[in-house]
């Protein structure tokens, strides 16, 4: 079973246009096919949904066009500082992109200068940097209770460009694992996310392997998910993943049908 359901389009911040991505499925043996773009933020609206009536509406036609050759889903990616309405939608991604400081708001993940300014807003304090972001990060969850938790660690996201602030830090995996815990109290689904991977940011995927081992521990819920913005990357790194998963533990993983999230074999 072939299926996505982190999926990005011109829309937003995507290079495809949502039917050019369902052709592609469709070429690869998708079996399904979920629908993400960013919510829109109006803070920062280079990236999200300019025209949310028109991202629905397409959608639609899509599902209704190739009803007969790809099961899709219309889907959202919510940023926790700007709230969407998830009633027009089959299912929820939430997600932390930004910090809000002193009535500011700061990406944390648009490139490597915006981690630096992020860090400048704790004094070069990792783990001052870390709490505030997963403090943030699971209030939300375990308020809004998003149906797919997205890139829980993604302030990793450069970790592996220069020096590394969190991966090799004891304290701080310590730190993740405290509030990776607190949120799984949510009963959301963890996305398993190759994006940076397929974008030359890392070499592994979020949640990092420990937490990964921490999710097995506690029987969380997992999906596997490309966070494509590009037809060419649907399900780049998925075959190794997998494998990554089974060597952890996990036997089975989440997808979407009509019926709601329901297991699949991984």
């Amino acid at each position: 079973m072939l299926t996505n359901f982190h999926t990005h389009t011109t829309f937003c911040d995507g290079k495809n246009t949502p039917e050019e991505v369902v052709l592609r499925a469709i070429e690869q043996g998708f079996t399904a096919l979920g629908f993400s773009g960013h919510g829109y933020t109006e803070f920062d609206p280079n990236y999200c949904l300019r025209d949310t009536e028109g991202y629905i509406q397409e959608i639609r036609r899509l599902q209704e066009t190739y009803r007969d050759k790809l099961k899709i889903y219309l889907g959202i990616e919510e940023d926790l500082l700007s709230p969407v309405n998830r009633r027009d939608y089959a299912y929820m991604i939430g997600s932390s992109h930004y910090l809000l400081v002193d009535g500011k708001y700061y990406s944390v993940d648009s490139g490597v200068q915006s981690f630096h300014r992020c860090m400048k807003l704790f004094g070069g304090d990792v783990l001052a940097y870390a709490d505030r972001y997963y403090s943030v990060f699971c209030d939300y969850i375990l308020r809004r209770k998003p149906d797919i938790v997205g890139h829980f660690d993604l302030i990793t996201k450069f970790d592996e460009m220069e020096q590394s602030y969190f991966l090799e830090n004891a304290a701080y995996l310590d730190l993740a694992e405290g509030y990776l815990l607190k949120a799984m109290e949510s009963d959301a689904i963890f996305e398993v996310n190759t994006g940076a991977i397929s974008r030359g940011y890392r070499k592994s995927v979020y949640p990092c392997l420990r937490l990964l081992h921490l999710l097995k521990k506690h029987d969380a819920k997992i999906i596997l998910s490309s966070d494509s913005h590009s037809a060419d990357t649907l399900d780049f790194c998925f075959a190794e993943t997998k494998q990554l998963l089974r060597d952890v533990g996990f036997d089975h993983m989440y997808t979407l049908s009509d019926d709601g999230f329901v297991k699949a074999a991984l």
